[in-house]
């Protein structure tokens, strides 16, 4: 947004266009309804402006307070009922933390500042709320006073600082930058000589109010500081060699300029052009305009901020878009590469395929039967653990003859007593359980059946060890029916013979 300024001192009010340190008058408005109406016809034509004022009046009151410490809420009504107290009249007001006393219950100082004569500032501040252009502020050319001594380079704790603005002189009394007193002077006699002589006579006058209001000791050294025009330098320089405790500085306005940067020098005594181009390039933090005069600026805030962050969505899309669209790039390159090698390696396998010997199946076919044989490569289970496990139990079991195994991959557990047996059958199916079936005999000289059985039972009870295995017994080697007794005189005429069996072995898992 452009930023203008006005000047409103007690007879008038002065606009300004202010652009990278040069500063442009736009009209002078009379403090009556012609001049009214010509502001509210110039408040128009910039809508889109935004506004800061700055007032050089005789009312303007300061004020020093002590509060307890408190925040928040509590902290702003004491110090509204404070400005209450001191100015009840006016809604011109503004307060400014001084810090905290570390001796006494960290209270906090305030300096209260108002402009005691609202009357003067309305008329210019209903045109501008009916116009409803961005009022960014009220400031006052006292409260500009520090600030422009800390840029020229000029710090003091106490000082004084006298300006010529108008027809008139301001005096500000400042302690640590902020004005503490201020005053307007009278200048009757505009020539060199009557202004020199004027601002020394006033900064002496100062000196002693001060004094009298106990605000400065009486023999205290108290640096004074007079702005004037190079022209007017010398005659000041002349009239101030000997003043007592006051110690002169004088400030040439065009070397003021220079070093704050402004580009429109002053034509005269007058430091108006100073404190403008000051408020334009770094306002104070405080003001004196209510919330009320500040709407349309809040919300001409909240409307910038409203369209820097659309700006900022559409700087982000613009960018995000920007890397979709390198990084597809990217992607398509990459692609073309993986391409062209594809097409390379297909030309370099058909001139490597076509010295191949000719088979009678295709290339797909042959591929895909390969394929398949690696898969059923991948799926093949062997009965090498399962005849481990029969092979250590043999080995323990001398009496045990082997006549057969048969060993199946994939076929449910359950009696195969009528399947004809080879002496060693494998068969390989995918998934379900290994299925072994062991047939053999068992051969003990001049044993008994109780014995042949006992070394039966230990042969099956030696398979049971491994949890995995399930024992289905298929065939024992004595046939015992239900309800008879087993005598130890049974089968002694075949006693010399081997007596036969099978078990079937069942591993829910090979390893």
């Amino acid at each position: 947004m452009t930023s203008r300024l006005l000047y409103l001192n007690t007879h008038r009010l002065s606009a300004y266009g202010w652009q990278q340190g040069s500063l442009r008058a736009e009209g002078v408005f009379d403090n009556n309804d012609d001049g009214h109406r010509q502001f509210a016809d110039y408040l128009g034509l910039h809508h889109g402006s935004q506004f800061s004022l700055i007032a050089n009046v005789a009312e303007e009151g300061h004020a020093l307070e002590t509060i307890p410490f408190v925040r928040g809420s509590d902290r702003q009504a004491l110090i509204s009922r404070k400005i209450g107290q001191h100015f009840f009249s006016t809604s011109l007001t503004t307060a400014t933390s001084l810090g905290y006393e570390k001796t006494q219950r960290k209270n906090e100082q305030l300096l209260l500042s108002a402009l005691t004569n609202p009357a003067h500032f309305e008329p210019w501040l209903h045109r501008i709320d009916e116009a409803e252009v961005s009022l960014a502020g009220i400031y006052t050319i006292a409260q500009l006073g520090g600030q422009l001594l800390r840029k020229l380079g000029q710090n003091c704790h106490r000082c004084l600082l006298l300006t010529v603005q108008d027809h008139s002189i301001r005096e500000t009394y400042l302690v640590n930058g902020h004005p503490h007193f201020s005053r307007m002077a009278p200048l009757t006699d505009s020539s060199i000589a009557g202004i020199a002589s004027a601002l020394v006579a006033e900064s002496g006058k100062l000196h002693q109010y001060l004094i009298g209001q106990r605000l400065i000791g009486r023999s205290e050294s108290l640096p004074t500081f007079i702005v004037g025009h190079p022209q007017t330098i010398p005659a000041i320089d002349r009239v101030s060699t000997d003043n007592g405790p006051l110690k002169f500085t004088l400030i040439d306005s065009h070397v003021a300029a220079a070093k704050l940067k402004l580009q429109t020098l002053p034509d005269d005594n007058r430091s108006d052009l100073l404190f403008l181009h000051l408020l334009a390039t770094a306002p104070p933090e405080q003001q004196f305009a209510s919330e009320a005069h500040r709407h349309h600026f809040h919300l001409s805030q909240i409307r910038r901020s409203l369209i820097a962050t659309g700006l900022i969505a559409l700087l982000g899309g613009v960018l995000f878009a920007a890397k979709e669209t390198y990084d597809a790039e990217s992607l398509r390159t990459e692609t073309n590469a993986l391409q062209a090698s594809q097409a390379d390696l297909t030309r370099r396998y058909q001139e490597i395929s076509a010295t191949f010997p000719q088979l009678d199946v295709d290339n797909d076919t042959l591929r895909r039967m390969t394929n398949r044989y690696s898969e059923l490569l991948r799926q093949k289970r062997q009965p090498a653990s399962s005849f481990a496990m029969v092979s250590h139990v043999l080995d323990r079991m001398p009496a045990i003859v082997l006549e057969g195994i048969d060993w199946k991959n994939g076929q449910d557990a359950g009696p195969n007593r009528g399947a004809a047996t080879a002496p060693v059958a494998v068969v390989a199916r995918r998934g379900g359980p290994e299925v072994t079936t062991v047939r053999g005999s068992i051969r003990l000289e001049r044993a008994t059946t109780r014995q042949i059985l006992a070394v039966f039972d230990q042969f099956v009870e030696a398979l049971r060890a491994d949890p995995a295995n399930t024992i289905n017994i298929l065939q024992r080697p004595f046939d015992i029916e239900s309800g008879h007794t087993l005598r130890s005189s049974d089968g002694q005429d075949e006693s010399a013979q081997p007596r036969q069996f099978a078990v079937e072995i069942v591993r829910s898992s090979a390893p």
